[in-house]
């Protein structure tokens, strides 16, 4: 049984709906408003100025969410999966941070560092519950080129211990210099409320940078597995100069580290390859980071492989905390450009994943407060010689696997670090280097999986498909953060193409109803005698003012030469009927707003096209350009005997149209509600029905 729909209303100009449901009112209330006194401004003002308890504890709460959610702790439900969860990223924080400090080119130790001070601030701090904060490979591979830069390493590796060290602490203070000038930076976003521009660094952005910036670390990383001591390449092309390098010094490979990174990579793949595909039974997933990272140790230290073999350790790792110390502050503006890019990143990554979670789990985040937390995470960090730190893509998909459910799980991966930094550090001493780098590469298996998206990309998206494609040949051949600018430009670029390319449509309508759908696209929609409906999908600004045009004059046959000759012929017929019968009008006589049924029975109205009625329902927005163009519009239709109506024109589109003059040019009584009403009211006047009731019936 079919259900039908009968209305029956009076005709609504947008006038006319005013008057009705109280936009006048509102209008003349806003006027009020901004007709108000010196004096209450400034009351609004003591009033927003004014501090109390109760609006310090809640900037208090908004500020440091830990005071909101840390009161309704749920003990008995939360506390077991918030301590295995913790406890299991606490653990493979050890070796990854270890490991993405080379990505760094910092000393072992100060990724150690890095995964314990931003995980306590931003449990403090951050508002997702199941984001793991910490060294990421992407934002410490980005920090390793611009300490390589500023600090390049040296190619013999002979210097004295004094040098050596000297060479060690310029590398770390460039590192923290880094994450100091990047928490500055969100930390001034956040100010501005500029959470905002995350949205630039859309899904296929950020997959496919993140994929392409793995071959980087994994290429990085071949000197290390292979024994070679090779210089780091960090310009343009710096991925196929590293590879050339390592195929070049392939003869000199150390064949006892070879042979450790083969039984790792052994031992990683498939043990990580049952973690994930057995990931819902596991309670914790099994942590062979940790486990390989001690068995290496053990066996380096039992048969002496440093000395032997000549691979390279991890060497000193000193225990407790370190003690706080500026960063490399005279090195800001070199690696502002540098560092504005990091900042990004990271924040991007960090904001996506505590937003995917966040829908997950049916809680919310707030962007703002994001900078906030990795603001302060990266400034305070930096202070105790931390590189740049952002949420993880493997620990975080770990903690929340792992049944954590507060940002209360921080505290206990923090602790697993903290015993590590002052008791267990130290015996990592004869940890090969070979191990670590390892370990960087088989942390990029999602990474690298991201390929599996494409063809469902394609499917949906051929656009994102060629953003993804871009980004992805961007980052590879040229460099991390050029490719990203380049990705990022390329997709605002499409984005200006779509609004530019817009299409415009032909209305018609359904019969017995009051809806209007592309003809094209419906076969049983056909267009109202003598109306032309258009609709035109997108904003109408400077940059697509032309494109909009061409395309009205295409669906309305009107070039240049047949608007001049039409205006010929209504002058000449406009002179006949003028000497014909000889009238006398007092006042101004104006021509465009005629009588609607002398237009209607005009010779010039006989043509096929009597009226041009745009629906202005996917119009978001018009600029003073595109004002001008639909006033430049209404006198070419005028010059040919054809009026212009408006229908679904949103508020903000008004207001520019009616502030640009349009009103001078055509009869505000032409502007509708709806499309409906527009054609009703034109086919009412077409039939001259001068008794009309003027109600729209469907």
């Amino acid at each position: 049984m079919s259900a039908s729909v009968a209305v029956y209303r009076s005709i609504y100009t947008e006038d006319r709906f005013r008057q009705a449901y109280g936009a006048g009112e509102q209008r003349s209330a806003a006027a009020a408003v901004a007709a108000a006194d010196t004096d209450t401004l400034r009351e609004r003002l003591l009033s927003r100025c004014t501090c109390s308890r109760g609006a310090l504890l809640r900037v208090l709460r908004e500020r440091a969410p830990i005071l909101t959610w840390l009161p309704r702790y749920r003990l008995r439900k939360c506390i077991l999966g918030d301590t295995v969860a913790g406890l299991t990223v606490g653990i493979l924080h050890i070796p990854q941070g270890m490991a993405f400090a080379l990505l760094t080119s910092v000393a072992p130790i100060y990724g150690l560092y890095t995964s314990f001070f931003p995980v306590v601030l931003y449990m403090l701090f951050g508002t997702g519950r199941h984001v793991s904060t910490g060294t990421f490979a992407v934002v410490s591979l980005m920090t390793g080129s611009v300490v390589e830069q500023l600090v390049p390493t040296p190619v013999d590796g002979n210097g004295s211990s004094t040098e050596s060290a000297d060479i060690e602490a310029q590398r770390i203070g460039v590192a923290s210099a880094v994450a100091f000038l990047s928490g500055v930076i969100m930390i001034c976003m956040f100010s501005l409320q500029l959470g905002f521009l995350s949205t630039y660094l859309s899904e296929p952005i950020v997959k496919a940078f993140t994929s392409a910036a793995a071959f980087h670390v994994t290429v990085s990383q071949l000197q290390s597995m292979l024994g070679l001591r090779l210089p780091r390449y960090t310009s343009t092309f710096s991925l196929f100069k590293t590879l050339a390098s390592v195929l070049e010094n392939l003869p000199f490979t150390n064949l006892a580290e070879l042979l450790i990174s083969l039984v790792c990579l052994a031992v990683l793949v498939p043990m990580k390859e049952l973690n994930m595909r057995f990931r819902h039974r596991l309670r914790t997933p099994i942590p062979v980071e940790i486990l390989t990272v001690i068995i290496a140790t053990g066996v380096a230290y039992a048969t002496s492989l440093d000395s032997r073999y000549e691979i390279q350790i991890v060497g000193h790792i000193p225990a407790g905390f370190p003690k706080p110390r500026l960063p490399a502050l005279e090195a800001l503006p070199q690696i502002a450009g540098d560092t504005t890019a990091i900042t990004f990143v990271g924040y991007a990554v960090s904001v996506s994943l505590a937003m995917i979670y966040a829908d997950k789990h049916g809680y919310s985040i707030q962007p703002n407060q994001e900078l906030l937390a990795h603001g302060i995470s990266n400034c305070v960090s930096s202070l105790f010689t931390c590189f740049p730190s952002s949420a993880t893509l493997a620990t975080t998909n770990i903690l929340e696997s792992a049944g954590g459910y507060t940002q209360l799980s921080g505290l206990f991966a923090s602790l697993v670090v903290l015993i590590v930094l002052l008791l267990i550090g130290p015996l990592f001493y004869f940890l090969p280097k070979a191990v670590l780098a390892c370990i960087n590469v088989t942390s990029l298996r999602q990474m690298f999986l991201q390929f599996k998206d494409l063809p469902e990309l394609w499917r949906i998206s051929k656009i994102d498909f060629v953003v993804w494609l871009v980004t992805w040949l961007s980052v590879v051949v040229l460099n991390v953060d050029l490719g990203l600018a380049i990705g990022v430009i390329f997709s605002m670029m499409t984005v200006i193409c779509r609004t530019q390319r817009a299409d415009c449509s032909v209305l018609g309508r359904a019969s017995n109803t009051e809806i209007y759908r592309p003809i094209e696209n419906h076969s049983k929609c056909y267009e109202v005698p003598g109306v032309k409906i258009l609709t035109y999908n997108g904003p109408i600004y400077y940059g697509n003012r032309s494109f909009f045009r061409e395309a009205m004059n295409r669906l309305l046959e009107l070039s240049p030469e047949r608007i001049r000759t039409m205006e010929k012929a209504r002058k000449a017929r406009e002179k006949r009927e003028r000497d014909a019968v000889p009238t006398v009008e007092s006042g101004v006589a104006n021509t465009s707003f005629s009588s609607e049924n002398d237009f209607f029975k005009s010779d010039s109205a006989a043509s096929d096209v009597q009226a041009v009625l745009i629906d202005c329902s996917s119009v978001i927005f018009v600029d003073i350009a595109g004002a001008r163009l639909f006033i430049q519009m209404c006198t070419e239709c005028q010059k040919v005997g054809v009026r212009i109506y408006l229908a679904n024109c949103n508020e903000s589109v008004l207001k520019i149209l009616t502030s640009s003059g349009l009103m001078n040019y055509m009869n505000p009584q032409h502007i509708f509600v709806t499309v409906h009403d527009a054609v009703v009211y034109i086919e009412q006047q077409k039939e001259k029905l001068p008794d009309s009731t003027n109600t729209v019936w469907v």
